[in-house]
């Protein structure tokens, strides 16, 4: 997102809605996920995001941070999309649909992240798809690019015969930290327990009615859960009783980016491309006969060299870096697309897009909070994974818990 843009606007206003299955609830505010009534006994603070209202603490938001980098924490996920593509072509049709390249997926459940371009290289999404057999494979997309998402990848499955199913009748929970797998493996059956304890790193399976999927979106060890909506609340609640902390969109944003995981509509939009926003290594460019969607633009961008960079900031001062202030560099102005508190490192990080021959790592750039040029570190993401603290404090890399 160039500076002074506009957020993305919510997919959903005042969405007057009512879908069949029971997933969506009919609510003059916005969209509501299964957990809502249960999000509200708990006491959280919900508030709109892009159409839906969601918990964004249940208290303090640090403390709920630090439960996932310590313990365990769980959130509701359920307000993302889940496709299901179906038929003979699927694989086919993936490999020209996204950057990344779904031929690399051989062994059931194994998942992959990638973005969906438009012909220009503009982002539309970023996303992720499990493989689970030659002629079916499983996608997660963004909430808030939910319709645009789906007609934009119905209208391309049209062409080639490929079923787009919507998963409506899921819920998702995401249990992280370093203790999540144990607590989420306890409450299933011995055999399903081993086959989630086994899972590898970005691969999930299918045990009875779960789809348990070693992912997650916080730095930290965990599952992503895609459960039936009759058993989310009876899940969530089963895992509070387990000493799993209750957590909300807050500490999920804080922990993602203290992870350097990017935020669609901040870090990356339509106006951006993979190559400019460290995505370069979601993009497979081998074999060169694949041809996917957005490939010409990148080939492009790549060979003229220069253009924008992703980096990360490290700030020295006690201000909080946000999204849009200015980055001032010797190579021209770029901009905070994400700026946070680190509960971590006790101090302020952001991810920025600057002028690619200002992404020099241990190099001083500006930026601009509340009118003062303030000094800040480029550092190279991620600034924390699975507990440990990954860039350099006053000259010295170590363990956060």
């Amino acid at each position: 997102m160039r500076c002074g843009a506009v957020p993305l606007p919510p997919f959903f206003v005042g969405g007057m809605v009512c879908w069949w299955n029971g997933r969506l609830l009919e609510n003059r505010l916005g969209l509501r996920t299964p957990l809502y009534d249960l999000h509200v006994a708990l006491g959280a603070r919900i508030v709109d995001f892009g159409g839906w209202d969601m918990p964004v603490n249940y208290g303090s938001q640090i403390e709920e941070h630090h439960a996932v980098r310590r313990a365990a924490g769980l959130f509701d996920v359920s307000h993302m999309c889940v496709l299901d593509l179906r038929g003979a072509r699927t694989r086919e049709f993936l490999r020209k649909l996204l950057a990344n390249d779904v031929l690399r997926l051989t062994q059931p459940g194994k998942a992959l992240y990638s973005c969906m371009l438009r012909e220009d290289g503009g982002i539309i999404d970023d996303l992720i798809v499990y493989y689970l057999d030659p002629t079916w494979f499983r996608m997660v997309v963004n909430a808030g690019t939910r319709d645009k998402d789906l007609a934009w990848i119905r209208a391309h499955a049209s062409e080639i015969g490929v079923e787009v199913q919507e998963r409506r009748e899921l819920a998702m929970i995401a249990v992280q930290g370093p203790q999540a797998r144990a607590h989420l493996a306890s409450l299933l059956a011995p055999p399903e327990a081993a086959a989630a304890l086994g899972l590898g790193a970005f691969c999930g399976a299918q045990l009875g009615a779960w789809f348990v999927a070693r992912t997650g979106y916080t730095g930290e060890d965990g599952f992503e859960v895609m459960v039936p909506v009759a058993d989310a609340t009876a899940l969530w609640q089963r895992l509070n009783e387990l000493g799993v902390r209750s957590c909300g969109l807050g500490a999920r944003d804080t922990l993602r980016l203290e992870a350097g995981m990017n935020l669609y509509g901040s870090d990356m939009d339509e106006s951006t491309q993979p190559l400019e926003s460290g995505l370069a290594w979601t993009v497979a460019f081998e074999p060169a006969e694949r041809r996917f969607i957005g490939r010409s633009a990148l080939e492009d961008l790549r060979a003229a060299g220069g253009g924008q960079s992703a980096i990360g900031l490290l700030l020295a001062d006690r201000a909080v870096m946000r999204s849009h202030q200015r980055v001032a560099t010797a190579a021209g102005d770029g901009c905070v697309t994400s700026g946070t508190f680190s509960p971590t490192l006790a101090r302020s990080i952001a991810l920025a897009r600057v002028p690619a021959a200002a992404a020099i790592v241990g190099g001083t750039v500006q930026v601009e909070v509340r009118g003062k040029l303030l000094d800040a570190r480029v550092v190279r993401p991620p600034f924390v994974r699975h507990g440990r603290v990954l860039v350099e404090l006053d000259g010295t890399v170590t363990a956060a818990y």
